[in-house]
């Protein structure tokens, strides 16, 4: 990795890792299953905002620099955008021509040997348990291209200091986010097939499976038998669901929602 980008990302860790050592204690399970000297692909739950920090604290202090997709509009944003591109983290276009740049991107970092975080669902679970939702293809996608293995990441804590949607941290009393890395998902079953629509929604799912089971082991109880879907629920896939017409809970009912950070894939 370039001095630039390395010297970038210890800024940018000294600041979030201090934020986050005030507000939470850490306990990170399988560390010894993240592979070493070699890209691969990240992919964690979504349940609150602060996902990224929690997620890149945990692979930065394993001397693994993350690289995130994020949404494209944090680039152009003051400070923000700023260290966003000198960490050689990945915009994510969501509709037009650029929409497959950040996949190119994210390539170009595992050929590096770099680690790329893509949350598969897309942005924050709008199962109103927290559970993994449907997730996108993004994550496969690359996965097929390249080759490298898929780790699940499971945490669980973090949505007690900066609930779903929240307007404001909960500090005291301090919390404690668990973080369980687990084995490489099998994608062997896939291994030389084209990337069609079915390829890629057939590995997403065992994807969402091995996440899920990991988030089962974190929590201590079982997740829903059938995995919940936005389009059924008439929600947006990405954004502020419960000002789009959302049919589920209602937004009194719903964890403090205001937005997400929409880190993710594109489909």
């Amino acid at each position: 990795m370039r001095f630039g980008t390395r010297f970038a990302f210890f800024i940018d860790a000294a600041i979030a890792r201090s934020a986050i050592n005030l507000v939470l204690s850490k306990q990170w399970h399988g560390l010894e299953k993240l592979p070493k000297h070699e890209g691969f692909i990240v992919v964690p739950n979504h349940c609150t905002e602060i996902d990224p920090v929690v997620v890149g604290h945990m692979l930065y202090n394993q001397n693994i620099m993350p690289h995130f997709l994020a949404k494209e509009s944090l680039f152009r944003t003051p400070v923000v955008g700023w260290a966003l591109k000198s960490a050689r983290q990945i915009p994510v276009e969501r509709s037009g021509a650029g929409a497959g740049k950040s996949l190119i991107a994210a390539r170009e970092v595992l050929d590096d040997g770099g680690a790329v975080v893509i949350y598969p669902e897309g942005t924050l679970t709008r199962d109103p348990d927290l559970w993994p939702m449907k997730g996108r293809t993004g994550a496969a996608r690359l996965a097929l291209k390249t080759g490298v293995k898929v780790i699940p990441v499971a945490h669980w804590g973090a949505q007690e200091v900066f609930p779903r949607y929240a307007k404001s941290f909960k500090i005291f009393p301090r919390k404690k986010v668990h973080v369980l890395v687990g084995d490489p998902v099998d994608l062997s079953a896939f291994a030389g097939r084209q990337g069609d629509k079915a390829t890629l929604e057939a590995m997403t799912e065992v994807i969402m499976k091995d996440l899920t089971a990991l988030l089962e082991t974190l929590r201590g109880e079982k997740a829903p038998a059938e995995r919940w879907d936005p389009a059924a629920h008439h929600q947006s896939t990405h954004g502020r669901f419960e000002e789009r017409g959302s049919q589920g809970k209602k937004p009194q009912e719903l964890k403090n929602d205001v937005g997400t950070t929409e880190t993710g894939d594109p489909q």
